[in-house]
């Protein structure tokens, strides 16, 4: 007596594709759903039980549902030249509405009352070409995984300063550039000034002008100074704030 045909909807519906190298496992998942108004007990099989690992290998597949199957490909040495005669077989039937015992209705159930498909295996082998993009790839997230950790550690930074500390410090720096500023335009001042008096070529004049000039230069270069001073404290005071 003919099988009757499969209720289970399988995808892929013809082979399992496994895509190398294989020298890691290697996942493809298949997928059975079953369209009917009755839970399927289903097992998955293979022709080489060493060589895969299959979770789920059993079970049920309630009424109107679908269940994803891992198949894990173990790492192996692949040749070309040998074509794999693997092969893996969906078996189902149909529960009976008083189920309890799984592997009882297995053991009970006829030829008749059970369903199959069979899948092929296929193995596939990146080109030279592929390997080269996949190599760049895993390039770019580990240049990505660097700028991220390289932000978050500036982030933790920052966030391990007390508010009111870096309150102050913004505050300082403002006033410091405010200062930085005053400076400029003074210099700026003196510069004009000293080409002023130096145009009118008053003999009398120049000495004092000159002297002038000296005793503003100095005030400058003494505020320029402290300026320097200040800002390495400042720098000093974040610097053990952000240790």
């Amino acid at each position: 007596m003919a099988r009757p045909d499969q209720v289970l909807l399988l995808e892929p519906q013809f082979d399992l594709r496994f895509r190398g190298p294989f020298t890691d496992v290697v996942t493809t998942t298949l997928k059975l759903a079953n369209p009917t108004d009755r839970n399927v007990c289903f097992k998955v099989k293979t022709t080489a039980p060493r060589r895969y690992c299959v979770r789920p290998n059993s079970g049920v597949i309630d009424a109107g549902t679908s269940i994803n199957v891992s198949v894990m490909l173990q790492p192996f040495d692949y040749d070309p030249n040998e074509k794999s005669k693997h092969k893996f077989m969906v078996q189902s039937l149909l529960a009976p509405p008083d189920m309890t015992d799984t592997e009882g209705v297995w053991k009970d159930a006829k030829p008749e009352d059970l369903m199959d498909s069979k899948l092929r295996c296929v193995f596939e082998m990146p080109t030279e070409n592929e390997k080269t993009l996949e190599m760049d790839s895993n390039k770019i997230p580990s240049s990505l995984s660097k700028s991220e950790s390289s932000t978050l550690s500036m982030k933790s930074m920052a966030s391990s300063l007390d508010d009111g500390e870096v309150k102050k410090i913004m505050e300082e720096c403002k006033r410091l550039q405010m200062e930085v500023q005053r400076l400029r335009e003074e210099n700026k001042q003196i510069r004009e000034d000293d080409g002023l008096r130096m145009r009118k070529g008053t003999v009398m004049s120049a000495p004092h002008s000159s002297q002038a000039v000296r005793v503003k230069e100095e005030g400058l270069s003494s505020r320029v100074i402290a300026l320097i001073v200040l800002f390495f404290v400042v720098g000093v005071i974040v610097g053990k704030l952000a240790l």
